[in-house]
């Protein structure tokens, strides 16, 4: 009687490299993430009234907050930009930013029960974190591109250039660092839960340190070499130059931003596939 060898269909290993991405296995999984996807979009605004048109109305409150404080209050320069598209532009950054930030640093605590149960690429939850988040700014970036358009035809005071062609490569930098970050926090968590609320307070001091509510322009010049340090100060100075036209913008902290971002993913990426094989046993 001839014995047919048995032929698995999934293999689950332990041992793989800490630098081993499995494409091929997060392809497989694909419609898995775009489940996840429609979950993240779908059931967080079911039971609002508004639904999706918070993710208009939340920008344009924080910018007349910033207006109020930071322009009207603080007196603080906006290069001569007007305050409404200075505000929206930082904020459709950094809003994008700090969410994925935010969840992607308790993905291990969050997902705890599903990872225990069910197998699938552990990467495949911080992934689809970050894709969804793409999906709220999005729309946030088309408030924005309507802002621009009405100064740039109808006030005439602003001149959007060709750096806004930059604009997928600056949406990529910023998932990456997100990304990245994130999962160096979330791998850290599993066992210092107390990282979740100093990320949290982090955030927000980070923001005042990054050029949202000013232009670097505005800092002392002792300390401008403070903010040039932080690789999203490039991101949103290109991206504010490019479509207001106006900035202390130059190529070379672009330059900068991509390889500390690309330093920062490899390392998120070592520990998660580090942590991912043993979290269960600190979670």
């Amino acid at each position: 009687m001839t014995q047919h060898k048995q032929v698995w269909t999934e293999e689950i290993k332990s041992d793989n490299s800490l630098l081993s991405i499995n494409f091929r296995e997060l392809w497989h999984y694909r419609d898995l993430l775009l489940m996840l996807l429609k979950r993240d979009f779908i059931t967080f605004y079911k039971q609002t009234i508004l639904g999706p048109l918070w993710f208009f109305v939340q920008p344009v409150l924080t910018s007349l907050i910033y207006i109020v404080l930071f322009g009207q209050v603080a007196k603080l320069s906006t290069d001569g930009l007007p305050q409404l598209a200075f505000y929206l532009s930082g904020i459709t950054i950094w809003n994008y930013f700090s969410d994925s930030l935010t969840k992607t640093s308790t993905v291990f605590q969050t997902n705890a029960s599903i990872f225990g149960k069910v197998y699938f690429p552990r990467l495949i939850m911080p992934l689809s974190i970050v894709f969804s988040g793409l999906l709220k700014f999005a729309i946030q970036f088309l408030l924005f591109i309507g802002v621009v358009l009405y100064y740039t035809f109808v006030k005439e005071e602003i001149q959007p250039n060709w750096w806004v062609l930059a604009t997928p490569l600056l949406i990529v930098m910023m998932a990456s660092f997100a990304l990245g970050l994130g999962m160096i926090f979330s791998s850290l968590t599993t066992k210092y839960k107390d990282l979740v609320f100093l990320l949290s307070f982090g955030i927000q001091l980070y923001m005042y340190a990054t050029p949202v509510v000013y232009p670097i322009s505005a800092m002392p010049e002792k300390y401008r070499w403070i903010v040039d340090m932080n690789p999203l100060s490039g991101i949103i100075e290109c991206f504010r130059y490019g479509y207001l036209g106006s900035g202390h913008f130059e190529p070379f902290s672009l330059v900068y931003s991509a390889v500390f971002i690309v330093i920062l993913l490899f390392t998120g990426i070592v520990i998660f596939n580090k942590v991912e094989k043993s979290f269960m046993d600190t979670v």
